[in-house]
Order: C-alpha cells, then sequence, then structure tokens
C-alpha cells in the first residue's frame, strides 16, 4: 500500500481504511494489537554469532553511482592491496576515468543488452527509428533517492518514454557487475572463481531511506550475489562512511590540503593524516557525487583507528546532475521547453551525445579561467531546430539575448567561464549552505580536517567554494583519487565491518501499542473497550531517537502480550518519525515503516501460559536494522531485516 496514511494525516488519501474511524489505524485494520509487558532497557550483547564469520577469499565493493559505477577488491589474504577494476572500453576523451557510465541498454524485448561505454557507444550508433525501440536509461539511481513511497514495483522512464520495473534495472545493473569481477578474479587466479568464495559490499548514499537501502539488496539477491538465507554475503556500506574510512588510512603524499596546496609541514610524507589524527579528532566527509551529497561526521577512537559518528548523516540531492539540469534550463531559455522535450524524445541519441560534450566542458570549468568553453551541438540538433522552428539555431541565440552565451562559426556554443560558473552556483551554494547548518552543530564545531571526496570534488569551482567558507575552521583535504575514495574504502569495510563502532540513528523508531485507558490521560478518541478491557490505542511505543548513538551491535529488548491471549498470528507494526517527541502513531509525521509477522500456529496449545510473552529484539546499530521477535513459551522465533517496502 502507498505510505500515506501518516504522511499529512490527509484521510483522503488512506487507501485501505475500510471505516472512517482514521483516528486510528489499529482500530481500522481490525488488529487486535499487542500490550508491553516490561519498561524497555537496552542490551550491549556483542552478538556471538558475529564473531564466526564465514571465510570469504576476496571482498569485492561495487560503487553504484549515479553517474558512473565501479568496482574494486582485494584478497582477504593481502588486504593491504586494493585492485580497481581494468579499464573500460570506449572511455570518453577529456575525461578519465576508471568507472564507466551508470547507463544501461535493453533489447526492444526488454532483455540486457549492455552497460555503461558499451551501452552508451551501441545506442548511439542504432539507426534514429531503430533507437525508438530500445530502452536506454541513465542516471536513474537518484529515483530511489526522490521516490517517497518506494515499492518493488517502482519504475522507471527509458529514453524513449517507455517503463519499465526499476527492481529489473538494478538487478540487471548489478548482474553486469557480478560477472565482470568474477572474470577478471577468475583470469588474476587462472582458475574459476565462485561466487561463494566473495563477499559482495555495496555502497549507497548515508541519506538514503531504510527502503531505498533494503530495495539495494533485493536488487543484489535477484542478481544473485547473495540470497536471503545467505544475506551475510552482501553487505550495504554508506558512501561516506566508506570514504571516511578511506581518508583515515591516508598518507600525506596522496592528498593535497587545499590550506597551503603543499605538503603538510612537519610530517613526512609517509605519515598517515593519522599521524596528525590525534586521540578524539573529528572530522567531516562531504561525499559529494553524480546524485547527492552526503555529509558524516565521524571521530577516530585510537589505538584501533575505530570511529564513532558524531551526528547523522545529512545531505540532500545536491550532485552535479544540478549543474546538467542547469544547462538543460539554459537550452529551454534559448531554445524553447518545447523544442527541447521533442528532441529529447525524437533524437534520444543525439541528446546523449549533446551531455556528453558538456559533461567534458563542465569539467574545464575552473575558477580563474579565463578563455570561453566551446560545446559542440550535434548536426541533428541543428537540423530538426531548424525543421522545428522554420529558423536557424544561431537566430535563436541572437533572440533569446541569454548573456554570455554566444554561437561560433564552427557550429558551437560558445559559452564565457562565468556563464558556465553560473550553472554550477546553485548546487554549490546548496552544498555550502548545508555545511554551514552543519558546522552550527556543536557535535561539529571542532571539527579539524574537512575531507572533500567523490566525483564531484575534482570540480576546483567546488573546491574553491568549500576552501573560502570553512578554510578558517579546519583544514580542507582533497584525496588524490577523489573519484575512487569510496570505492576504496568500501573495498576496506568489506575487510572489517566492525570499524565504524558507533553510529547516530537518523529517526525515530518504536512500535504501535495498546495501553491500559488512563482518564484524564489519554485522549477519548483513542478509548477502545475489548472485552470489558478500556485500552488506549496507537500508543506510540519507542525504541530508539533520531540521532541517538547506538554502539555496533547493541540490541534494544522489549516484551509484549497480545492483547488477546489465543492470537495465534502476531503483528508487529513498526513505525518511524524524523521527530523526536511522539506519542501516537497517529501523529503528524509519524509512517508505518515496516512489519514483523510471528506466526505461532501450530505451536501446541496446552503448554501455552495465559499471558504470552513475545519478546522483540532491534538492533540499529548497523547499516541496516535487523529486528527479531520471539515467543518466549515455545521459542519460536522470527528473525528479520524489518521489511520497508512490502506493507
Amino acid at each position: 500500500m502507498a505510505d500515506k496514511e501518516a504522511g499529512g494525516g490527509d484521510p483522503g488519501s488512506r487507501e485501505t481504511a475500510p471505516t472512517s474511524a482514521y483516528s486510528s489505524p489499529a482500530r481500522s485494520l481490525g488488529d487486535t494489537g499487542i500490550t508491553p509487558l516490561s519498561p524497555s532497557h537496552i542490551v550491549n550483547d556483542a552478538d556471538p554469532n558475529v564473531s564466526e564469520q564465514q571465510t570469504f577469499l576476496v571482498v569485492v565493493a561495487i560503487d553504484f553511482g549515479t553517474t558512473s559505477s565501479g568496482y574494486a577488491y582485494s584478497f582477504t589474504k593481502e588486504p593491504e592491496c586494493i585492485h580497481v577494476m581494468r579499464r573500460w572500453e570506449g572511455g570518453d576523451p577529456g575525461v578519465s576515468n576508471q568507472k564507466t557510465p551508470t547507463t544501461i541498454l535493453l533489447t526492444p524485448e526488454r532483455k540486457f543488452h549492455s552497460f555503461g561505454y558499451a551501452a552508451r557507444d551501441f545506442y548511439h550508433d542504432l539507426d534514429p527509428n531503430e533507437a525508438k525501440q530500445w530502452l536506454y536509461l541513465e542516471k536513474f539511481k537518484m529515483k530511489l533517492h526522490t521516490t517517497g513511497d518506494l515499492t518493488m514495483d517502482t519504475e522507471l522512464t527509458a529514453a524513449n518514454g517507455k517503463k519499465v520495473k526499476a527492481l529489473e534495472i538494478f538487478a540487471y545493473a548489478l548482474q553486469y557487475f557480478k560477472e565482470q569481477a568474477l572474470k577478471e578474479l577468475s583470469d588474476q587466479a587462472g582458475s574459476e572463481f565462485e561466487n561463494s568464495d566473495v563477499r559482495w559490499v555495496i555502497t549507497v548514499p548515508a541519506i538514503w531511506k531504510q527502503p531505498a537501502k533494503q530495495f539495494m539488496r533485493q536488487a543484489a539477491y535477484q542478481a544473485g550475489l547473495a540470497s536471503p538465507e545467505n544475506s551475510e554475503q552482501l553487505i550495504i556500506a554508506l558512501e561516506p562512511e566508506a570514504a571516511s574510512i578511506y581518508c583515515r588510512k591516508l598518507r600525506l603524499h596522496q592528498m593535497t590540503d587545499l590550506s597551503s596546496k603543499a605538503a603538510v609541514n612537519g610530517y613526512s610524507s609517509s605519515d598517515t593524516v593519522g599521524a596528525g589524527f590525534a586521540q578524539g579528532d573529528k572530522y567531516v566527509v562531504v561525499d559529494s557525487g553524480g546524485g547527492t551529497v552526503d555529509l558524516t561526521v565521524h571521530q577516530i577512537r585510537l589505538p584501533e583507528g575505530h570511529l564513532k559518528e558524531l551526528y547523522k548523516a545529512t545531505g540532500g540531492p545536491y550532485g552535479s546532475l544540478g549543474v546538467d539540469y542547469e544547462f538543460e534550463k539554459l537550452l529551454c531559455k534559448i531554445f524553447g521547453e518545447d523544442f527541447i522535450e521533442q528532441f529529447k524524445i525524437k533524437r534520444p541519441a543525439a541528446w546523449v551525445d549533446l551531455m556528453i560534450a558538456f559533461e567534458s566542458r563542465k569539467r574545464a570549468a575552473a575558477p580563474d579561467r579565463t578563455n570561453p568553453l566551446n560545446i559542440t551541438l550535434p548536426f541533428s540538433f541543428i537540423d530538426y531546430y531548424k525543421k522545428f522552428r522554420g529558423h536557424s539555431v544561431e537566430h535563436a541565440l541572437r533572440k533569446s539575448n541569454v548573456d554570455f552565451v554566444k554561437w561560433s562559426s564552427q557550429g558551437m556554443l560558445r559559452m564565457s567561464p562565468d556563464a558556465m560558473n553560473a550553472l554550477f552556483k546553485p548546487t554549490i551554494d546548496s552544498i555550502i549552505e548545508h555545511l554551514r547548518d552543519l558546522f552550527q552543530k556543536p557535535e561539529v564545531s571542532t571539527v579539524k580536517f574537512l575531507f572533500l571526496v567523490g566525483g564531484f570534488a575534482e570540480a576546483p569551482l567546488l573546491q574553491q567554494a568549500v576552501q573560502a567558507a570553512f578554510g578558517d575552521k579546519c583544514r580542507v583535504i582533497i584525496p588524490q583519487d577523489v573519484g575512487l575514495t569510496i570505492l576504496k574504502g568500501a573495498v576496506l569495510f568489506g575487510l572489517d565491518p566492525a570499524v565504524i563502532k558507533v553510529r547516530r540513528s537518523p529517526l525515530t523508531y518504536g512500535v504501535g501499542v495498546l495501553n491500559r485507558y488512563v482518564e484524564g490521560k489519554h485522549p477519548p478518541e483513542k478509548l477502545l473497550v475489548k472485552d470489558g478491557t478500556r485500552w488506549c490505542t496507537d500508543v506510540f511505543d519507542k525504541f530508539i531517537s533520531a540521532d541517538q548513538s547506538v554502539a555496533l551491535g547493541e540490541l534494544v529488548k522489549r516484551s509484549y502480550t497480545p492483547a488477546k491471549p489465543s492470537q495465534l498470528v502476531i503483528v508487529i507494526n513498526i513505525y518511524s518519525s524524523e521527530l523526536d517527541d511522539v506519542s501516537f502513531i497517529t501523529d503528524p509525521g509519524v509512517k508505518k515503516c515496516g512489519t514483523l509477522r510471528l506466526d505461532l500456529t501450530g505451536a501446541s496449545s496446552t503448554n501455552v501460559p495465559a499471558r504470552r510473552e513475545i519478546q522483540t529484539l532491534m538492533q540499529f546499530g548497523d547499516t541496516e536494522i535487523k529486528a527479531t521477535a520471539i515467543d518466549i513459551a515455545t521459542s519460536k522465533s522470527v528473525k528479520v531485516g524489518i521489511d520497508f517496502l512490502n506493507y
């Protein structure tokens, strides 16, 4: 069901309520509910099963990016040696990267055809009429961030306007990486490499909500990287955390310190920043990629160098895609929105070419640049525009009087550096503003280092803006292989997932329960009388608060009893909120985010006590939330990752 019932509290948007008793989801859904038995407590069980990890021969990390993707690996026998995948065929002029574009091509029959440069080049060479039949998708990862009610059926739109299930596309992409990586490993080892020898790590933005993380895991299961029975084989890593793990190990010759633009005095170049890092040092990692910017604040705890998260991950959709959108807006201003829309649909391959041309010029933008940047317009753009409008591209430019953009006689858009810089401004301003807010927080005020990582961190305009705004507060540092930082850090995380010891919960989580009704304390509309007992429905029983620190392996344990003793299927609904102070699951902003089902049918009813105890354990300190419910009498348990997608 679409997750609307608690969004803005609009009763019209409820899709499942059979009755008009909107005030109570519990009542309208007819579940008998659970009631708390014990006061809450937190147990710090270092989970005994964690130490008996399976042994994998190799860790392979996949950085599935918005604009580009790649993988890297390390053999567990030689963990300090991280191999980045082989170079791809068909790279771009002016863009040297060891990643491939996140583009995918399906045949007209919707079967996987190719990925990356290969997909782009093949699609580009198709006849325009034939190209309309093929499904070409790019930059589709952002859909997981922007879709509020993500489900297994969420769809993506290909360049030709056709719809396709997002889960299939993500699974195809992951399967492609799986095959590439296994092939490369087999070639290296000289013998067939089995998937069971590999621990997979997939990176996602830390600011992604739980449904998106679970979606990625489902796609990986579908691609055959791991299975629900063997879920430990796949780890979901958070992008800025991965970057943080890598930055912590950096040696000084592997980075540029913007504050001095030179080697940092007092340390030899073989020292790690760790040598400059003292116990308790705090640092911010700003991971700026294609789609999102993700900010994490970590503190180093020596001697082991474990990391502690000091403030919940923040960020937003301020990736380099924003610059592409600004360019598109500029084109709409010059040539008309109606034309650009039509051109994208009618000449999709030429539109892709135009954006590739823009991409390489975008990378040439710099604060001190004085000469203009030329962007070649594809011939079919010029041709189609003339047919569409009845006058030339040159005429459109003259008429539009957009400043700083001219037409050069060689058939190019000529942009002054100011015009190019203006395209970056909204995105960079959003990033700086977000960082300013973060630096206001007391936990962040004493930060010593700011690491700028991710593909967009290569942009000199962003580097300069961050240095100008924060250079006086902390040292702004850029790793040399800034685009591969996350990939390499994700490998290190896969080798030692316990390196991050304390995280912050991004949301408040709890379950919906029935409490005994107290006159004067509980609102009268929450009164529910069952078998002579007066209950208050919809009470939010809090497990953990937003921004609360949670140690790795820390469990929150609660006991409940079914309000109706004979109940055999016990459903525990899990709710979340961005706010700290939540009393009822009907409060504004509270969303149902998952379900635990404990099916006790088949348990022999003879020895069931009158008061049944159901114990729930939830583990929050990891990148994904895990939950277990146990029926104490029969010790029957259900262990689940909370289902954030199918409720």
